[in-house]
C-alpha cells in the first residue's frame, strides 16, 4: 500500500469519539423523532435517521482529536466556508444538520418524493399565509369533507364519527357464502391491558358492539345472548374458516381477479357532549357510504376531482398487494376516502402563492399514509391509527380503519391534525432550532433560525454561496459538480436486500404526479435502474461503488467520506467493503452507534434485532496511510472496547449488534474485500458462544460475553 503523509486527523477519526454520548441523545431522539426533530418528519420517508448522531458526525469531522464534542455540541457554530454533500440525501437529515451548524449543505436524491419533502421542509414557510390558507380550506372544503364524516350516535343525536371499522371478505370456495376475515372479534384495547383491562367486543351473530375484559375467551352478547371466544374469529393466519359451512381454506387460493370487497360494520363516535362511543353501523351510515360513492364517480367524470390512474408494478414491496389484487393505486382507498381526498386535492391546487401551495401538497401527501384501507386501529391510550408503512412493506389489512379525514380534535392521522403536528411544529423548529439535552433536561437552543432558502441548482464551477442549501434529483453517480469542490460527503446509504423505497414511494407519487403545475413529462413511478438498491448483493457494490466514485471526484484531496451503515448478512458487509475500495476509498475508522427505537415494529419481530448504526469514515487512499500497527487481532480488540463502553451506559445489544461492530472494524485493516470474506469465520468464532442476553429482557448482562 502506497505510503504518503497522512493529513491533519480530526476526533471522528480518533478513539476518542464519544459514540456512547451520541448514542444516549440517540436513545431519547428515537422515542419521539417527530418531536425533536420535525423538520425531517413533514413527510413520510424511510430509514430517517437521527439528527443528533448527524450533529455529532460533522462536529466530529472538524474538530481535532481530543476536543470535547460533548461541550462543543451544545454550542452555536458558524462554520462558513465548508460544504457537505449527500448523495443519498432521504429526508434531508445531514441537510439540516449542516446548515444549523452554519455549513454549505448539498442534498441529491434519486427520489422524487424525497426531494420534494426536503425542499418544502427547508424551503420558504411563510406561517401566515400557510395559517391563512388552511383556514380558508376549513371553511369551504373541510366543511364538505366534515360532513362526509358526520353520523349518529346511541341516542339518535347528530354527532361526528371519529373512525369506522371495516373488515375484507373473501368468499367461501365450497358454499360461495361471504367469509368476514376477523382474526378475534376484539375491535379495540387499551395500549395499556394491565392498567386499563376493557376491551370492545363485535358479537359475531348480531353485531352489537359491547364491552368485555382482557384475555377474556369466553362471553355471552348481551343483546342476543350469543356464547362464542371473543379471542378467535374466522381467519387464522394464512387460512379462514367458514362460519356456515365450516370449510377451511387458504385465503389467497379464495382470491378471485378482483380486489377482496370490505364491509363496515361499526364506528366510534364523539357525541355532542364530548363522550366516545362505540358502536355498530346504522342503515343510515350504510346509505351514506353509497352516496359518496355515487357523488365520486359523478364528480368524477365531471372534472371537478381528478384520481391518480397509475398501477403497482410488480416488485419485492408491492408483491403482497398485488397477491390480493390491488392493481391500482386508487385500490388502496374506499370510495369515501377517494372523494375526500379529490376535492381536497383539488381545493389545494387551486392556492395562487406557490410556497404556501407546496406545503399544503406536502401536507396532503402525508395524509394518505393515515386514510387508506392499509391503516389499522391501535387502540385507545394511543395515536388511533397504525400507519400502513408500520410493517415497512404494502401489508393488506384485514380489518382496516377509516379515520375522519378532516379530522377533530380527538382523532389522528387527519389533514388538520397532521397541519397542527407535523407542519406547524417544523415551522417552529425552524425558528428556534434546539438539541436534545440528556435524558431529562429540556432541549437547548443552539443553531440560528434556518434561512428558509433553497437553491434548485448548484454552480458548476463549486462556487458555493454561504450557508446555502442547494437540492437536486437526480442519479448521485452522475452529480454534475465540480471536481474537488465539496469538504465532506456524509450520508446514509441504502442496504441492498432491504425496503426498496421507491416501490413503497409511488404510492405517494400517484398523487403528487397530479399536480397540474407538474413537469409535463413527469414519469409514471419513481422506480430507476439506478437506485442503489438491489436483491443481488453484487448489483448492489456495483452501483454502491458509482456513487461512492462520484463523491471520491468531487471530495476534496483530504476531505472525508462519512457514512452510516449496518447489515446482518456477511454479503452485505462485503459489497459494502467492494464499494469503498472500488472506490478508490480505504476506512479510518468506524463508531458504533445507538439508530433506531428498541421496539419499532421492524426491530420487534426480529430474532436478534440491530439498534446500532456503525459510523464508518473514510479517505481517498492515495492520501492516507494507515499506521503499521493496525492488525485483525487490534481490530478484534478495539470492536470489544467500543462494545464495552456501550454497555457501561447500558445499551443492551443483540448477537447482530455485536456482529456488525466487529465487521465494522474489520473494514479498517482490509486491503481488498476478499479479507472480509475470509475475516467472516472470524467474525463467527467471535460470537459462537455469544447468546441473545437476559439485557433483552430488561438485564444489562451483555458484559459477561464478548467484553468481559
Amino acid at each position: 500500500m502506497m505510503k504518503t503523509r497522512a493529513p491533519e486527523p480530526h476526533l471522528i477519526e480518533s478513539d476518542g469519539f464519544p459514540f456512547e454520548f451520541l448514542s444516549q441523545l440517540a436513545e431519547r431522539e428515537s422515542w419521539r423523532k417527530e418531536i425533536h426533530r420535525p423538520i425531517y418528519h413533514v413527510h413520510k420517508w424511510w430509514a430517517t435517521r437521527l439528527g443528533s448522531v448527524f450533529r455529532g458526525i460533522l462536529l466530529g469531522a472538524v474538530m481535532p482529536p481530543g476536543a470535547d464534542l460533548r461541550d462543543e455540541f451544545y454550542r452555536c457554530h458558524s462554520l462558513a466556508g465548508l460544504s457537505v454533500f449527500d448523495p443519498f440525501m432521504g429526508s434531508g437529515t445531514t441537510i439540516g444538520e449542516a446548515h444549523k451548524l452554519g455549513m454549505t449543505a448539498l442534498g441529491r436524491d434519486i427520489n422524487p418524493v424525497a426531494v420534494e419533502a426536503v425542499r418544502t421542509a427547508l424551503g420558504p414557510l411563510d406561517r401566515r399565509r400557510i395559517v391563512a390558507a388552511f383556514e380558508t380550506l376549513s371553511e369551504g372544503v373541510g366543511k364538505e369533507i366534515r360532513n362526509l364524516y358526520r353520523t349518529k350516535d346511541a341516542n339518535g343525536r347528530t354527532c361526528n364519527a371519529l373512525y369506522y371499522f371495516w373488515v375484507m371478505q373473501i368468499t367461501c370456495p365450497r358454499c360461495r357464502d361471504r367469509v368476514d376475515l376477523f382474526s378475534s372479534h376484539i375491535i379495540a384495547r387499551n395500549a395499556s391491558p394491565d392498567r386499563k383491562p376493557e376491551v370492545q367486543i363485535r358479537c359475531p351473530a348480531c353485531g352489537n358492539i359491547f364491552q368485555g375484559k382482557n384475555a377474556t375467551d369466553s362471553v355471552n352478547c348481551p343483546k342476543c345472548r350469543q356464547h362464542f371466544d371473543p379471542t378467535k374469529g374466522p381467519a387464522n393466519g394464512a387460512r379462514a374458516t367458514c362460519s356456515g359451512c365450516r370449510h377451511r381454506f387458504t385465503i389467497l387460493d379464495a382470491i378471485g381477479d378482483q380486489r377482496p370487497p370490505f364491509r363496515l360494520y361499526a364506528k366510534l363516535v364523539l357525541t355532542p357532549d364530548g363522550y366516545k362511543q362505540y358502536l355498530p353501523v346504522s342503515a343510515d351510515d350504510l346509505k351514506a357510504c353509497a352516496d359518496s360513492s355515487q357523488r365520486l364517480r359523478e364528480e368524477v367524470n365531471g372534472g371537478r376531482i381528478r384520481l391518480p390512474d397509475l398501477r403497482l408494478e410488480h416488485g419485492y414491496n408491492t408483491r403482497q398487494a398485488m397477491s390480493y389484487n390491488f392493481r391500482a393505486w386508487t385500490d388502496f382507498f374506499n370510495d369515501r376516502q377517494l372523494l375526500a381526498l379529490g376535492r381536497l386535492h383539488a381545493a389545494v391546487a387551486d392556492i395562487d402563492d406557490g410556497p404556501t401551495r407546496r406545503a399544503l401538497f406536502t401536507l396532503f401527501s402525508g395524509t394518505l399514509e393515515f386514510n387508506n384501507l392499509f391503516a389499522s386501529y391501535k387502540g385507545e391510550g394511543t395515536g388511533a391509527v397504525r400507519h400502513m408503512f408500520s410493517h415497512h412493506i404494502l401489508k393488506p389489512e384485514r380489518t382496516p380503519i377509516e379515520a375522519n379525514l378532516w379530522g377533530t380534535p380527538k382523532s389522528s392521522g387527519s389533514f388538520s391534525n397532521l397541519f397542527r403536528s407535523r407542519l406547524l411544529r417544523a415551522i417552529d423548529y425552524r425558528e428556534v432550532p434546539t438539541e436534545v439535552n440528556g435524558r431529562c433536561s429540556p432541549a437547548r437552543v443552539c443553531a440560528e433560525p434556518f434561512t428558509g432558502q433553497v437553491e434548485d441548482e448548484w454552480p458548476p464551477d463549486g462556487r458555493f454561496n454561504p450557508r446555502a442549501i442547494y437540492l437536486s434529483q437526480g442519479d448521485s453517480a452522475k452529480t454534475g459538480l465540480a471536481d474537488e469542490s465539496v469538504d465532506l460527503v456524509v450520508t446514509d446509504p441504502p442496504f441492498f436486500d432491504n425496503v426498496h423505497y421507491s416501490e413503497l414511494a409511488d404510492f405517494f407519487f400517484a398523487w403528487q404526479r397530479l399536480d397540474r403545475r407538474a413537469e409535463p413529462q413527469t414519469p409514471a413511478t419513481t422506480r430507476h435502474p439506478a437506485e442503489v438498491q438491489d436483491a443481488d448483493a453484487s448489483h448492489f457494490a456495483f452501483k454502491l461503488r458509482s456513487v461512492f466514485a462520484e463523491s471520491h471526484r468531487v471530495l476534496k484531496s483530504n476531505g472525508l467520506l462519512i457514512f452510516t451503515y449496518h447489515h446482518s448478512r456477511d454479503e452485505g458487509w462485503h459489497a459494502l467493503a467492494e464499494a469503498i475500495t472500488g472506490a478508490g476509498f480505504v476506512a479510518v475508522a468506524t463508531h458504533p452507534v445507538k439508530s433506531e427505537m428498541s421496539v419499532a415494529t421492524p426491530k420487534a419481530q426480529a430474532k436478534e434485532p440491530i439498534q446500532l448504526d456503525i459510523v464508518i469514515v473514510c479517505r481517498k487512499r492515495d492520501a492516507t496511510a494507515r499506521a503499521a500497527s493496525r492488525s485483525i487481532d487490534s481490530a478484534i480488540g478495539a470492536a470489544r472496547a467500543n462494545l464495552g463502553r456501550l454497555a457501561r451506559i447500558g445499551l443492551t445489544l443483540s448477537r447482530n449488534d455485536c456482529k456488525i461492530v466487529l465487521f465494522g472494524q474489520l473494514l479498517t485493516v482490509i486491503d481488498v474485500p476478499s479479507d472480509l470474506v475470509r475475516l467472516a469465520g472470524r467474525v463467527e468464532r467471535e460470537l459462537q458462544d455469544y447468546q441473545v442476553p437476559a439485557a433483552l429482557r430488561g438485564e444489562c448482562a451483555v458484559q459477561r460475553t464478548l467484553f468481559s
